[in-house]
C-alpha cells in the first residue's frame, strides 16, 4: 500500500511536467510555456512497495482553450536502468529524499500493474489519500488472461503512446490528450480503463485513459 506523505517536493511534479510536456510529439499546446494545474487522476500500488505509480491529469490553460494531458508517472528511489530517455526529472522529497520521476509508459512496474487493473487483479487508489479505493475508475477486459509482461516496446506518436507487449501480441494505447466522451469499449478493443478529472469550470469530466487491443 502506497503511503501519501504530506510534504514538499522541489521541484514539484507540475514544474517537471512544464519542461517535459512540450518535448512530446503528442503535445497539443502552442509556443507559450504551459500553465499547468493538477486536475485529477489515480494511483496504483506496487506490490513490492518500492515504486510510486500515479496517473495524473494535468490541465494546461496557456492557450485559448484548456488542454488536458494524461501523464502516467513512476517515482523511484534510484535510477531505472537503461531508461535515461524516459526520465522526466529528479526531485527532492521532504520525507523520502531524492526521487527519480519517469514517464511511466517506459516503466515495467507501471505497465504490469496497469495490465493487472485491466483484469481486475488490482484496485485503483485515490490520488491524494492513503488506502482509499477510487470507485470512479472503471475497467473492463474481454480477452483471455492472465496478462503479463515479459518484454515491451513504447512508441510516442502525435496521437498518444502505443505499447506492444509480449507475450501476446497485445497493443496498449494511452490517450495522452484527453477529451470527455463515451466510456464504452472502443470498436475492436479487448479492454479499457476510464478515469476522471475536474474541468476549469468545476465540473467533472470522464474519458477513456487506456485501451487494450
Amino acid at each position: 500500500m502506497a503511503v501519501i506523505h504530506r510534504t514538499t517536493l522541489k521541484p514539484t511534479k507540475l514544474e517537471l511536467l512544464t519542461a517535459w510536456l512540450p518535448t512530446r510529439p503528442w503535445y497539443a499546446g502552442g509556443t507559450a510555456t504551459p500553465e499547468l494545474t493538477k486536475a485529477g487522476g489515480f494511483r496504483l500500488d506496487d506490490p513490492e512497495g518500492e515504486v510510486g505509480i500515479e496517473f495524473m491529469v494535468a490541465t494546461d490553460t496557456s492557450g485559448p482553450a484548456p488542454v488536458h494531458y494524461l501523464a502516467p508517472l513512476t517515482y523511484r528511489g534510484a535510477p531505472l536502468p537503461d531508461a535515461d530517455h524516459a526520465l522526466i526529472g529528479t526531485t527532492e522529497h521532504g520525507v523520502l529524499g531524492r526521487r527519480w520521476a519517469y514517464d511511466g509508459a517506459h516503466d515495467p512496474v507501471l505497465l504490469a500493474q496497469l495490465l493487472a487493473l485491466f483484469e481486475g487483479r488490482t484496485v485503483p487508489q485515490a490520488q491524494s489519500l492513503t488506502d482509499t479505493p477510487d470507485h470512479e475508475i472503471t475497467r473492463s477486459y474481454e480477452g483471455e488472461g492472465p496478462l503479463s509482461v515479459a518484454a515491451f516496446s513504447t512508441t510516442d506518436t502525435t496521437g498518444g503512446t502505443e505499447l506492444t507487449v509480449q507475450p501476446g501480441p497485445a497493443r496498449l494505447q494511452l490517450n495522452r490528450v484527453l477529451q470527455p466522451g463515451p466510456l464504452g469499449l472502443p470498436e475492436g478493443a479487448q479492454g479499457r480503463v476510464t478515469g476522471h478529472w475536474n474541468l476549469p469550470d468545476g465540473t467533472r469530466a470522464h474519458a477513456v485513459f487506456a485501451v487494450l487491443r
